[in-house]
């Protein structure tokens, strides 16, 4: 990778490994983009979806607005609140997983577009495949590991943690199948594999560096 040009790393990592700190940490180190929530705030404000909403109907594979709406709505013309935002039946039957991604291409392609930047998740693996200058990370851990990360972090219990890392999981390896045809745990889709099980996230972000050149 060469430094003094634009740049793009694309971290990958299964949920509770930590690899969002990462990323975070590593950003800050080079001193670039750090590219989560405000790719999340993008879509927020061009859907008005919250972020749990935009998760929740990227992992379906159906209109999951339409399906709350038909469960609510009590007309045609009827209207429904979610996370402080009102929608009409028109809105929700036009918005589907397609439109989520088809704006996560545009606003990460915009994004790389203005200058170096360190991304985690959204597929951006594979959205900025034909980026120069690019390298691409999956971080992992151990789902023990993961499991106890979740409960300190988010205060949930031993089942609930599981329950969690299950469903996020299994909705974002469907995502990415969808749009993609490969499967994120596809170690051939990366540069670098990092097991959180050996590693803080500070001695991980060094791995990085030591491996970028820097």
């Amino acid at each position: 990778m060469k430094l003094n040009d634009p740049f793009v790393i694309t971290i990958s990592r299964e949920v509770g490994s930590g690899g969002g700190t990462v990323a975070r940490k590593l950003a800050e180190k080079l001193n670039v983009n750090y590219v989560n929530k405000q790719l999340m705030q993008a879509l927020e404000e061009r859907f008005h979806l919250t972020p749990e909403g935009i998760e929740h109907l990227k992992s379906t594979k159906k209109n999951w607005f339409k399906d709350l709406f038909e469960q609510v709505a009590s007309s045609p013309k009827a209207t429904i609140k979610v996370g402080g935002y009102t929608y009409s039946r028109e809105f929700v039957e036009a918005v589907t997983v397609k439109d989520i991604y088809d704006a996560e291409v545009e606003i990460l392609n915009a994004i790389a577009d203005e200058g170096s930047c360190v991304i985690a998740g959204r597929s951006a693996f594979f959205v900025l495949k034909d980026r120069p200058n690019k390298v691409d990370i999956f971080i992992t851990a151990s789902k023990e590991r993961r499991i106890k990360r979740i409960m300190e972090k988010q205060g949930l219990s031993r089942e609930d943690a599981i329950h969690t890392i299950e469903t996020i999981d299994e909705g974002r390896d469907n995502y990415v199948k969808r749009f993609t045809n490969l499967s994120r745990y596809d170690m051939r889709n990366y540069d670098l594999l990092l097991d959180m099980d050996f590693l803080t996230e500070d001695e991980a972000v060094d791995k990085i560096l030591e491996f970028i050149g820097k």
